[in-house]
C-alpha cells in the first residue's frame, strides 16, 4: 500500500489456560482466544476489527497493550517488538497507546471527579502540574465536546454518552499515536452513537490519530473504518480495504455478517444467510476450517484442511479453499 506501518502483530497467540485441582493443580486445556493472527495498522488510518462476540476481538486488543500477556508472537509498536519491553520501558510506551473501554460506566472511577480522572494519565506521565493540569483537562473537555465546569462533577452525574467523551478525553491526555477503541458505541443509544462516531473522525483529523476500532456492527465499522479484518473463533478469516470487502467478500462468514446489516429501505431484497448452529468452543475448536460446521458451501475437504490466510486480490487476504 505504499504507506508506513504503526503496529505489526505478528503470528499473536493468547491461550487462557484451563487447570484442575487445587493443591496440586495442572493444566488440562486451554481457552484457544487469539489463535496465530498478523495484521498492520498504518499510520494515520482505522484498521475495524469485526466479528461475533466471543471471537477475541477484545483480547486482541488488550493483548496488544499487554493488559494481557500474550502467550507467543510478536506486536511491533514502531518496529519495536513490545512483548519484550521491561516494565519501565512499557511504562513510557503507554503514553504512545491508548484504549477507550467498552463500558463508559464501569471505566470510570465513580469516586473520583471527572477532572481528576483525566489529570490522572498526565500526573503519572509527570506531563502537566499545577494550573498548567488544570489548563489542559479544560481543552480536553471543550475538545469531546463538554464544558470546563463538568471537571468538577462526579461520573455518575452524566448521560452513557458523555462517559464515553470522559473515557476518549482521558486516552487523548497524554497526546497518543494509537488508540484502541473496544467497541466504544455498542453500550450506546443509536443516536448518540453517530455522535461518538464523528467526534473520533474528526479528533483523528486533528490530532493524526490512528486507530484499531473493535466492533460487532459492521455498519458502524463501515463508516469509520479505511480496512476491516473479520474475525472468526480466534482466527482472521478475511481482511481488505473497506469498500472492497463490502462490496466484493471473499469468505462465507463475511458474506454471512454482510447480509444481517439492516437496509433503510422496505422494498429492497436481499438474501439473508442465516448461519445455522452455534458458534463452537474455543478450547476445542474444529479441525481444518474452524467455520465449516456452521458454512453453508462447505467441502470435505474444509473439514480436514486448514485454508491457507493468503492474498485473493490486490490488498485483499481471505482463509477459504473455495476461493
Amino acid at each position: 500500500m505504499g504507506a508506513e506501518a504503526l503496529l505489526e502483530v505478528k503470528n499473536l497467540v493468547k491461550h487462557f489456560p484451563i487447570t484442575r485441582g487445587i493443591i496440586f493443580s495442572k493444566q488440562v486445556g486451554a481457552v484457544r482466544a487469539v489463535d496465530n493472527i498478523s495484521f498492520t495498522v498504518n499510520k494515520g488510518e482505522t484498521l475495524g476489527l469485526v466479528g461475533e462476540s466471543g471471537c477475541g476481538k477484545s483480547t486482541t486488543g488488550r493483548v496488544i497493550l499487554r493488559l494481557l500477556e500474550a502467550t507467543s508472537g510478536e506486536v511491533r509498536f514502531e518496529g519495536r517488538n513490545i512483548l519484550d519491553l521491561s516494565p519501565r520501558e512499557m511504562r513510557e510506551l503507554r503514553k504512545d497507546m491508548q484504549i477507550i473501554f467498552q463500558d463508559p460506566y464501569a471505566s470510570l472511577n465513580p469516586r473520583m471527579t471527572v477532572g481528576d480522572i483525566i489529570a490522572e494519565p498526565l500526573k503519572i506521565h509527570g506531563l502537566a502540574k499545577g494550573k498548567e493540569r488544570q489548563k489542559r483537562v479544560n481543552e480536553l473537555l471543550e475538545v469531546v465536546g463538554l464544558a470546563s465546569y463538568h471537571a468538577r462533577r462526579y461520573p455518575h452525574e452524566f448521560s452513557g454518552g458523555q462517559r464515553q467523551r470522559i473515557g476518549i478525553a482521558r486516552a487523548l491526555a497524554v497526546k497518543p499515536k494509537l488508540i484502541i477503541c473496544d467497541e466504544p458505541v455498542s453500550a450506546l443509544d443509536v443516536s448518540i452513537q453517530a455522535q461518538v462516531i464523528n467526534l473520533l473522525q474528526d479528533l483523528q483529523k486533528e490530532f493524526g490519530l490512528t486507530y484499531l476500532f473493535i466492533a460487532h456492527d459492521l455498519s458502524v465499522v463501515k463508516h469509520i473504518s479505511d480496512r476491516v479484518a473479520v474475525m472468526y473463533l480466534g482466527k482472521i478469516v478475511e481482511l481488505a480495504e473497506k469498500n472492497e470487502l463490502f462490496d466484493n467478500p471473499k469468505h462465507p462468514y463475511t458474506k454471512a455478517l454482510l447480509s444481517a446489516i439492516p437496509v433503510p429501505d422496505p422494498t429492497f431484497k436481499r438474501e439473508r444467510i442465516i448461519l445455522q448452529g452455534d458458534v463452537p468452543s474455543p478450547i476445542n475448536p474444529p479441525s481444518g476450517c474452524r467455520f465449516h460446521t456452521r458454512c453453508p458451501v462447505a467441502k470435505d475437504i474444509c473439514k480436514v484442511k486448514e485454508p491457507e490466510y493468503r492474498e485473493v486480490g490486490p490488498n485483499h487476504w481471505a482463509a477459504c479453499h473455495l476461493n
